[in-house]
């Protein structure tokens, strides 16, 4: 086109590119400004679910005990096996630390002595370690009894070896403890949310 003098008008250069791409624009920032909502809709339920107390693990099994998953047999097969490879080993090395005396001429009566302490130590060990499973030691017992569970050892193996034969060692207590808090963390929880119908009265 051209004015009234004859002078040919050009629209400026870049003014119609412009408007050419500013729709294009907003059609491309859209979508991203709609996907935030989807991301903090799809985190919201992970951190209500995370909520409230979580299980204790325990060694050499972690946190398989509670829905007895990801390897919980393996593991107790595999504890039992150990536990039982652990005690022959064991007694092996006891044995030849038996001869040993004798073959030092000690006397008879510290030999029988060793065997005696070796015995009582162990029988001592297996109780003390058999109760820990379903209750907590008191932590300044557990410090005093640390010599006698270091020398009767081989109880210690058997009681682990026997638990984990119908549990993983431990398991009993962990989840009386797991259910208690899980049972009192519920009732803050309905506490503190209520009924609407009364708070909407009482107002």
């Amino acid at each position: 086109m051209s004015d009234e003098s004859g002078t040919p008008t050009t629209a400026p250069a870049g003014s119609q590119p412009a408007a050419a791409t500013a729709p294009t624009q907003g059609a491309d920032t859209a979508p991203a400004q709609g996907a935030a909502p989807a991301q903090g809709a799809t985190t919201a339920p992970a951190t209500a679910s995370a909520a409230g107390p979580r299980p204790e693990p325990i060694r050499f099994f972690g946190t398989t005990w509670l829905h007895h998953d990801q390897g919980y047999t393996l593991r107790r097969a595999a504890a039992s096996a150990g536990s039982l490879a652990a005690v022959v080993a064991s007694c092996l090395v006891l044995r030849f630390a038996y001869e040993g005396l004798a073959l030092a001429n000690i006397g008879n009566l510290v030999s029988l002595l060793m065997v005696v302490m070796f015995a009582v130590c162990s029988a001592l060990a297996f109780r003390h370690t058999w109760d820990s499973f379903g209750k907590r030691p008191d932590p300044d017992r557990q410090a005093s009894l640390r010599g006698l569970l270091a020398i009767g050892f081989v109880g210690s193996l058997l009681a682990y070896f026997f638990r984990s034969l119908t549990e993983a060692p431990g398991e009993k207590l962990h989840r009386a403890e797991y259910d208690a808090a899980r049972e009192q963390y519920e009732k803050r929880t309905a506490r503190r949310t209520g009924n609407p119908s009364k708070k909407r009265r009482r107002a």
